[in-house]
Formats: C-alpha cells, structure tokens, sequence
C-alpha cells in the first residue's frame, strides 16, 4: 500500500506547529483549528471515498489513497493525544 507523503509531511508539520509552546496564543489556536478541520475534511474524503467504492463509481487505487490519507491522520491524532494525556499526567505529578 503506497502512502502520499505530501499528505504525511503536512500533517506532521501541523503536529510539530501545534507542539511548539513559543508564538501567540491565537496563533496556536487558529492552528489547532485548522488541524483539526483539516483532520475532518481527511476523515470526510475517506468515507466519500470508500462509499464511492462500494458503489462502483470509484477505482481501487483512489479509495486505497483516501483510505491511506484517513489511516494518517488518525494516527497523527493519536499521537496528539497521547502527547496531551502525557504532558497532563506530568502536570499532575508535579509537587505543589
């Protein structure tokens, strides 16, 4: 299965923007929002994709690449998550 790598290194730059705690705090907001309607116009695609595969009016290779470009981007999500519930986690650890 072959991945885009355009897709892959946007969202990457997105997490890494996302994670930089220097810059406005708008900024970092507006950023985040695009992230996450960038996350859901991918989620979106994929799902258009797959049913227009199911109906016969898309090729194999376009639903594989949607689905592909979906299974990256809930990754990258995880991994914000993740990053989130660890950075709280460390936040609670820390004596009074």
């Amino acid at each position: 299965m072959e991945t885009n790598p355009h897709i892959a290194s946007q969202l990457y730059t997105n997490a890494q923007n996302i994670a930089k705690p220097d810059g406005p705090k708008s900024a970092n907001s507006s950023l985040f929002a695009e992230m996450a309607n960038d996350f859901m116009a991918t989620m979106r695609a994929g799902e258009n994709a797959a049913v227009a595969g199911m109906t016969g009016k898309a090729d194999a290779q376009t639903v594989v690449e949607a689905l592909a470009a979906s299974e990256i981007a809930i990754q990258t999500a995880v991994s914000v998550r993740d990053r989130v519930v660890e950075a709280y986690q460390e936040i609670l650890r820390m004596p009074v």
